[in-house]
């Protein structure tokens, strides 16, 4: 005993060494806890307090609670009224749910904040078991003084991190916490015990999706030697080449390109440029659900190729110049890449896209880089309600030839305008007329009135979401701040992008324009700071809200940022308590301005 009491007091003392900055003796702390410590000093974690980040109310509705409930409940029985605490997190060390029958512990657990709502994850409380478990991805246990915060030293913990029955993705942890004094040598074993059932608990209650999934990802990882992932909107699985062979930028571009196939068809190959500059080919297949027209997700294969290997004619995916278009987003570049093979083919093409994604801006740089000294003609379709339109069109074309025809809102096409119509493309096609481009909503493919007029283009581009390649805020806010007249006078801050980059944009590039509209009717020079951008950049909801919450809500916002980002400040200007602000901070997904003190 008297040996443990020695070997406690020189961590103690190893400990705060490495605090000051001193040199410590070797073999004193164990390896990963030292890496730990590195690593929570690196990121500049209190050692001398205990202030995790807060997050609120966590949803509890997901697969890991539902796997984890019985396992946990039946561990909690047999630990019923012993001081050990057990704790279920997210992915990201905040706390999902948390237990123990010893309310002395209990009362301690909830002084350091190691309850549902709070982050113990390494960046927000340092070394510790959860944390430390995650960001290693194995079992961890801390003692003592191996925590980095000193206010957890007279606790014991062991983490498991919890993976993912079917992809092996890291989706949360499990820990089992106790009294320094009270620890013994079974604590870890427990809680990989814990672990594995909660593990095999989420197998038998897996999606039956999931499981279709996983048996047609084993099936192509049985044939395919190279790189394979399988996807849905829940889960990702990649085998060991992909880990090893593709960074996360190109996973990312695989897989925005495989759910956007997956949307216009089954099977689709294709050859790619990936970010890194690599070129591979692809092969995405659709896994059918267990209804008809059901899909349980996509299987993508993928080959890299090598120099030369590529198919004659494919378009290398590299930034190209189109006046008045910036963007350099993989999926925005292939996008313009798609259309400049259409018209080096002399193909007409579809370019699909929501509203302001930049169809027409994209269709018009196209003809102003190859055609810049030609005519080009744009009209609207929303116009066409008799065969009036397509007679005065032809007219048009006749008397001003154009090199480019774009007819914008071809899906508000009217039944009595879209014979005439076709009989003009007819024409326009025989008579070798001008390269024509239409612009349609998304999903408009299958509206009846398009049906002949579709006929005559050979190809649909896919013009991707502004929230589909946010990065281009970096070259878009530039270029429409100088359309409005301030360029160079007016510019972004990290802060205010940072904003920009994280919202939905349901109304894409031409929403951005007018938020840059308004912003700089208040801001006319200098810099874009957050407080400059409307209230609703400021959060992120996961529901629509009403009058009320929309004033509460722009309420929190102004007051955070008139206390400097402080919030038991801004709590104490709005009259409100320190948990109200946490809590509605959260619902509303409000991020706080950083703190300049």
């Amino acid at each position: 005993m008297d040996g443990m009491v020695v070997a406690d007091e020189r961590l103690a003392r190893t400990r705060v060494r490495f605090l000051t900055e001193e040199p410590i003796e070797s073999g004193c702390v164990r390896q990963p806890i030292l890496a730990s410590w590195r690593r929570s000093r690196d990121l500049r974690v209190q050692a001398d307090r205990i202030d995790p980040r807060y997050l609120g109310d966590q949803n509890l509705d997901i697969p890991l609670i539902r796997g984890a409930e019985p396992v946990l409940a039946k561990l909690g029985e047999q630990f019923d009224g012993q001081p050990i605490s057990l704790i279920l997190t997210d992915p990201n060390g905040v706390v999902l749910t948390q237990s123990t029958g010893d309310n002395e512990l209990r009362r301690h657990l909830e002084r350091v904040e190691l309850v549902p709502g709070f982050s113990y994850g390494e960046q927000s409380v340092g070394t510790n078991g959860i944390g430390t478990a995650l960001e290693d991805g194995r079992a961890t246990q801390v003692f003592g003084h191996e925590h980095y915060a000193e206010h957890l030293e007279n606790l014991a913990c062991a983490g498991v991190p919890i993976l993912h029955p079917l992809s092996g993705k890291k989706i949360g942890a499990v820990d089992l916490t106790c009294w320094y004094k009270d620890a013994g040598g079974l604590l870890l074993a427990l809680a990989r015990s814990t672990a594995e059932q909660i593990r095999q608990a989420m197998l038998r209650h897996s999606d039956l999706h999931e499981m279709m999934l996983f048996q047609a990802y084993l099936q192509t990882c049985r044939r395919w030697t190279g790189i394979v992932l399988a996807f849905n909107e829940d889960i990702v699985m990649m085998n060991d080449r992909a880990r090893q062979l593709l960074d996360p930028s190109d996973q990312s571009v695989l897989l925005g390109f495989a759910a956007e196939a997956l949307e216009s068809g089954g099977r689709t190959t294709a050859e790619l440029a990936l970010s890194s500059g690599q070129r591979v080919r692809v092969f995405c297949r659709r896994v059918p659900g267990r209804r008809d027209g059901d899909v349980a997700g996509g299987v993508l294969s993928v080959k890299l190729l090598e120099t030369g290997e590529t198919t004659a004619g494919t378009v290398p995916l590299l930034p190209m110049y189109l006046p008045g278009v910036v963007g350099s987003a993989p999926l925005w570049l292939r996008c313009g890449h798609e259309l400049e093979t259409g018209f080096s083919r002399k193909e007409w093409v579809v370019l699909e896209g929501g509203p302001g994604t930049g169809k027409h801006a994209l269709a018009k740089g196209m003809h102003m880089r190859r055609s810049p000294a030609a005519r080009l003609c744009t009209v609207d379709a929303s116009g066409a309600v008799d065969a009036a339109w397509a007679d005065d069109l032809r007219h048009e074309l006749r008397t001003h030839p154009p090199a480019t025809l774009v007819v914008r809102h071809a899906h508000r096409l009217s039944a009595a305008a879209a014979e005439p119509f076709v009989r003009l493309l007819r024409d326009l096609r025989d008579e070798g007329g001008p390269w024509v481009v239409l612009t349609l909503a998304p999903g408009t493919e299958t509206v009846p009135e398009l049906a002949e007029p579709l006929k005559f283009f050979p190809r649909t581009v896919q013009v991707p979401p502004l929230r589909h390649h946010a990065e281009d805020l970096t070259e878009l806010i530039p270029l429409f701040l100088s359309k409005l007249g301030y360029g160079g006078r007016l510019t972004c801050s990290a802060a205010a992008l940072h904003l920009l980059m994280r919202a939905e944009w349901p109304g894409n590039a031409g929403q951005l324009y007018q938020v840059l509209r308004k912003v700089a009717q208040r801001r006319r020079s200098g810099t874009i700071v957050p407080g400059d951008l409307p209230a609703e950049f400021h959060a992120v909801t996961r529901r629509p809200l009403n009058r009320f919450e929309v004033i509460e809500r722009d309420a929190i916002v102004r007051g955070l940022e008139d206390a400097d980002g402080n919030k038991m400040r801004a709590a104490q200007l709005l009259g409100i308590s320190r948990a109200t602000i946490y809590r509605k901070i959260h619902e509303y997904g409000i991020v706080a301005p950083a703190r300049t003190s």
